[in-house]
């Protein structure tokens, strides 16, 4: 076959320079045609859009067009030109074709709707489905629009470690680390495992977020931000849950809570806009396959301004829509953790806009919230979205020392895993706030997709480790 440079598919249904000889490379999706010319949709992952390869049967084998079934990796070279059919302006009359791969009729991903539950069954194979390229693409882009907004604003990426001692938010959710043998552990008279042994010589887990060590960058470099995996150990099979997730948690010194609310509506905005700017293709066939009202919700929570809503606030509204006959599963009273039922009628029926929750009761949020003069609730903001409900959640955090250490007794946290971050209010502390987006949710929310499972490429779940 002769050397002619590969143009992805992106690329070449841009061309208008027709006549000329090209090359792509791909996996077939279709073929169809007659007993003369067959018509072959060839996508090779850069765009949503497949190109279409007009075959003229005379000029090929037998023995090659068997193997241009559905599932084979093609390299085709042919002459650009200007496609009679709708939708594309360019097609390929093929003039060579080799068959990279061949794929036989048990490939799993014959031409006919899949359920998403079976897709998830070969996870392996389902980013070559129309609906998670453009997830995955999409999931892409909104990496690059995370890290493009801070880096804009000068906060500076910072790593934080994926293997701990500290629980971030309370015990007992935490994956172990360990390299000792789990047949025969050595205890001491009590009963408890001696970690002597282990690689780390202490108990060590995998994270379940990188704020702690967050804020100890804010005291040092002003405002950072980290991007990577966290870990939860729940045992919550819901389509909102995942024991492995991807997180984003900016942390900002000298930044008070109408600060941190600014940049959690901003942050978000920013990422929904690139997401229409950038992805139209992907999102117009998601609108299109998956959820008809995508765009629309998109374009409105760019136009929208959010509602700052205290929680005490919130809750005198739903006690309102329960007196006049509202049915919630769980109940509302002053002191209750919300559930997501209640911040979607706060968004979606009552503002019907997106809304940022403050000023919660202590008593239902992490210790290192800062207390409001009240006494009874501190200053911890909640994003909710429609659709999803939490998107965000953030506070400004306890800068007095005496304040958190007070909180920590109260709550009985270890102080053998608190020191470090005592540290920071002892040494210089200063006022400082953050947030915490899960990047699973804000993809659930721009993609329309329904299962949390379906816009991570291989989810982790109680009892699914696959792949």
């Amino acid at each position: 076959m002769e050397k002619i440079r590969r143009t992805k598919v992106v690329d070449l249904l841009k061309r208008e320079d027709f006549g000329a000889m090209v090359n792509v490379k791909g996996w077939v999706r279709t073929r169809r045609g007659s007993k003369q010319v067959n018509f072959i949709a060839l996508n090779d992952g850069s765009t949503i859009n497949n190109v279409q390869i007009v075959v003229d049967l005379a000029n090929f084998s037998e023995e090659l067009l068997k193997d241009i079934t559905t599932g084979a990796c093609l390299s085709v070279n042919g002459v650009l030109t200007e496609s009679v059919g709708s939708g594309q302006k360019a097609e390929i009359q093929a003039s060579e074709i080799e068959v990279l791969g061949a794929c036989d009729n048990t490939y799993p991903l014959q031409k006919k709707g899949h359920s998403m539950e079976f897709l998830r069954e070969i996870a392996h194979l389902r980013p070559r489905t129309n609906t998670f390229g453009a997830v995955y693409r999409i999931r892409h882009n909104m990496a690059i629009a995370i890290h493009q907004f801070f880096h804009e604003k000068g906060f500076f990426y910072f790593h934080t470690p994926i293997i701990t001692a500290s629980d971030c938010e309370g015990a007992g959710q935490m994956f172990q680390v360990t390299t000792k043998n789990l047949y025969d552990l050595k205890k001491d008279e009590n009963g408890s495992i001696i970690y002597d042994d282990d690689f780390f010589g202490k108990q060590a887990s995998l994270t379940v977020s990188g704020q702690l060590e967050g804020e100890l960058a804010a005291t040092a470099l002003g405002a950072i931000y980290t991007f990577g995996p966290t870990f939860r150990a729940e045992n919550s099979n819901t389509p909102r849950h995942l024991a492995e997730f991807w997180m984003v948690e900016p942390e900002v010194a000298f930044a008070d809570l109408t600060d941190l609310m600014e940049l959690e509506e901003e942050f978000i905005k920013h990422c929904v806009k690139w997401a229409l700017d950038n992805c139209r293709d992907d999102l117009e066939f998601l609108n299109k396959m998956v959820d008809k009202g995508l765009i629309e919700r998109l374009q409105k929570v760019v136009d929208t301004e959010f509602v700052r809503l205290p929680y005490t606030e919130g809750i005198k509204i739903l006690e309102e829509a329960v007196a006049k006959g509202h049915k919630f599963e769980f109940p509302v009273y002053w002191g209750c953790d919300l559930a997501s039922e209640h911040e979607r009628y706060l968004v979606e029926e009552h503002f019907q806009k997106p809304v940022i929750m403050t000023d919660y009761p202590k008593e239902i949020k992490a210790f290192y919230m800062k207390q409001n003069a009240d006494g009874k609730t501190v200053q911890g903001t909640d994003v909710l979205f429609p659709q999803i409900g939490e998107i965000i959640g953030g506070s400004v955090r306890e800068e007095n020392y005496d304040k958190l250490m007070a909180r920590i007794q109260e709550l009985h946290i270890p102080m053998k895993d608190m020191w470090w971050y005592l540290d920071t209010r002892k040494y210089g502390t200063c006022p400082h706030a953050g947030f915490g987006l899960g990047f699973e949710r804000l993809l659930l929310f721009v993609t329309g997709m329904a299962n949390i499972r379906d816009v991570i490429p291989f989810p982790r779940t109680p009892r699914n480790a696959e792949f």
